[in-house]
């Protein structure tokens, strides 16, 4: 019994030139689809709201759009190389991924550039590498591997459960120093989910969630800045023009969007009345443009993205491909999370944070780490279809 395609999709992720002549679906086009629909979203939005800023910085409306377009497919080459290296690769260099994380986050705290007051990002050539967006895929790979050696230890030891907590706070105090807490409570809840999902007992998440509140509050009191956010954030009209204005300016987006929009390129707000329009709230301007209907479509894309990493990792779990169920699982956390705060904080319903809407805000650093995990998906489901077709295959007529 044969399965058409099945040599040409495997002869091709291999890198061997011949190829079978039949055809078999080894891959979520769905999944597909929708990251390729974000990313066309976020390019279209992207260009509408940097328009103003990029007319002022370089007397280019379109700069900005012409970096994202480098950036997307620089994104795509990057993509095809990605797809071909299988998940053993990720797993036997995860150690080394988190060691230059980690050298990398040491590094831009003395030659890093500074914008806006934090130091993230490091200047090589003409690109700007944020080694903060690193740190989350080298983290998830890590905790992975680990999870691979040390599950049992996990579920039944206390100390195997604060090992790759450790490991998450080193990386915290680093990225606090630039500093960046918006990161540092995604790679928490991240970790904190993929324990969960290893098994670990119920008792140690409610003592290191406890003990995780506690420090975000006291460095929320440490920064006189974060403290203006928490309380800009419960009222922003006590202080319009003020500390609340960034946020007032957003819920102003939103109110004019309505249901269905002002029109793609009618925004009022990216007319530099909304700091950081093409960045952090670029969803504040998707909502003005494109109404109720775009935000509910962007959401329901977010939503399928996490839903299928999460499907995919039940299911390479299911198959003892550990590592590569575990990732997945952390990729959909990572991603849905990462969006709840970007469009929280956009809508007022969280502060406000430095974090990108994945694929769809402005930012190569965030941009390619993101699409990288994505790949790291569809190669995750390859594997597992591979796996399945070749048991079909072997399986008795």
């Amino acid at each position: 019994m044969t399965i058409p395609g099945l040599g040409k999709f495997k002869n091709w992720l291999a890198g061997n030139v011949e190829a079978d002549t039949t055809d078999i679906v080894m891959y979520d086009r769905t999944l597909v689809w929708m990251i390729l629909g974000l990313a066309v979203i976020g390019f279209i939005m992207v260009t509408s709201a940097s328009m103003p800023v990029g007319q002022r910085l370089a007397k280019d409306p379109f700069i900005f759009a012409q970096r994202d377009a480098i950036y997307l497919l620089l994104c795509f080459a990057l993509s095809l190389v990605t797809l071909r290296i299988p998940m053993d690769f990720w797993l036997r260099y995860s150690n080394v991924m988190l060691l230059c994380t980690i050298m990398m986050l040491v590094v831009v705290l003395f030659v890093g550039s500074s914008v806006n007051g934090a130091s993230r990002w490091v200047a090589i050539g003409p690109l700007r590498i944020q080694p903060a967006e690193l740190s989350k895929l080298s983290l998830f790979c890590y905790l992975s591997s680990y999870l691979v050696r040390k599950v049992e230890e996990v579920r039944n030891n206390f100390w195997g459960f604060c090992k790759p907590m450790g490991v998450m706070v080193a990386l915290a105090i680093l990225l606090l120093a630039q500093p960046d807490l918006g990161t540092v409570i995604v790679l928490f809840v991240t970790t904190l989910a993929l324990l969960f999902l290893a098994g670990a007992k119920l008792w140690q998440f409610l003592a290191i969630i406890g003990c995780g509140i506690f420090a975000v509050c006291v460095l929320i009191v440490a920064e006189p800045y974060r403290m203006r956010r928490v309380t800009s954030f419960l009222n922003p009209w006590d202080d319009p023009f003020g500390s609340g204005y960034q946020l007032t300016q957003s819920l102003m987006a939103f109110g004019r969007g309505s249901f269905f929009g002002q029109g793609l390129g009618n925004s009022v707000q990216k007319l530099e009345y909304l700091p950081e329009a093409h960045t952090d709230f670029i969803f504040s301007i998707l909502a003005e443009e494109l109404g109720y209907f775009g935000v509910v479509l962007v959401l329901a894309m977010v939503f399928f993205v996490a839903f299928r990493a999460m499907m995919i990792g039940r299911r390479a779990l299911q198959l003892n491909q550990r590592f590569s169920g575990f990732l997945a699982c952390a990729i959909g956390v990572w991603f849905s999370f990462q969006a709840f705060i970007n469009v929280g904080a956009a809508a007022g319903m969280l502060p406000t944070k430095g974090l990108t809407l994945p694929l769809v805000s402005y930012g190569g650093s965030s941009l390619i780490v993101m699409s990288t995990a994505i790949v790291l998906l569809l190669r995750i489901d390859y594997e597992v279809r591979l796996t399945k077709a070749q048991a079909f295959v072997r399986s008795p007529k």
